[in-house]
């Protein structure tokens, strides 16, 4: 990863606030690391943030996007970035601190939740980094034109509680995005999912179905559909097959970790068919195991 501006400001104390959906969201410190902290939504981490080293990346899925922040653009040029989906605003800060002069913006749904990171967990006064506060998908509606095609980047990271929505899934939200990507941009998607990859590979059918060219990179039981696990997408109309960093991307890690391309890819989608606004359905609910903590 590249080097990032360091802050000593010290970790908050756990606050809680309760959202619109009814379920309970907190920021508490990690008894591991000094200076982080991590936001939990009824009980599931949604978030982890070194506040004092902002390019500390914990969870592996977020990792994996950091690795394709970091390759798809000369190391440290300034990119302008959409994030839907805002959390403690991981990604956020490490944009910031490994490409400073960034210009961000975030659309996150609980405003609750927005009000909570930014007095427990602030972001850094320097940032561009403006947050729209809606449904994510009412709010892409609604984005001013001059953001069309401006957006290096955009990445979709949406859960309620511990679920992704079935109405920011579809064609027809993919299709709402599109035209903000700038050219070579890329979108990246989070897809969480469990045995036989039913939401991975409707989202793979969908993303194929509108973008020239898509990969998909995760720990290769869960490619596989052998364990519940997070799969992270990369669509664009660049072709990524030709694009010399997919390589180091994987190198990257975390390991293992598989991914595929191209036929591949192909092989995941299988018979799945791009999801429509009319069969979208949110994704599945993991088992509470995966978030106990001792």
């Amino acid at each position: 990863m590249s080097e990032a501006r360091r802050t000593d400001r010290p970790a908050p104390a756990a606050r809680q606030v309760t959202l619109t959906s009814g379920l309970s969201a907190e920021i508490e410190e990690d008894r591991w690391v000094p200076g982080a902290v991590q936001l939990l939504v009824d009980g599931t981490p949604q978030s982890h943030v070194n506040l004092r080293d902002p390019s500390e990346l914990f969870f592996e899925y977020i990792r994996r996007i950091g690795h394709v922040i970091d390759l798809f653009r000369l190391s440290g040029q300034p990119v302008s970035a959409l994030h839907l989906g805002g959390g403690a605003f991981t990604l956020p800060r490490y944009i910031e601190a490994t490409r400073p002069g960034s210009r961000q913006q975030v659309v996150e749904l609980e405003g609750a939740l927005v009000d909570l990171v930014r007095e427990a967990a602030p972001l850094p006064k320097r940032a561009s980094i403006r947050v729209r506060r809606g449904d994510a998908r009412a709010v892409v509606e609604k984005l001013p034109e001059g953001m069309r095609g401006a957006m290096d980047l955009i990445v979709v990271d949406i859960f309620a509680g511990a679920r992704t929505p079935a109405h920011v899934s579809s064609v027809e939200f993919y299709a709402l995005l599109r035209p903000f990507l700038a050219p070579g941009g890329l979108i990246v998607v989070n897809a969480a999912d469990g045995a036989g990859l039913p939401f991975v590979r409707g989202q793979a059918a969908t993303l194929s179905h509108l973008f020239a060219s898509t990969a998909a990179v995760a720990e290769p039981q869960v490619l596989k559909g052998r364990r519940f696990g997070n799969v992270v997408f990369i669509a664009s109309d660049t072709d990524l097959e030709s694009l010399d960093w997919l390589p180091r991307l994987l190198a990257g890690g975390p390991h293992p970790a598989r991914m595929i391309v191209g036929r591949e890819f192909d092989e995941l989608v299988r018979s799945a068919a791009p999801v429509t606004d009319a069969t979208a359905v949110d994704s599945p609910e993991p088992a509470r195991a995966l978030f106990e903590r001792s």
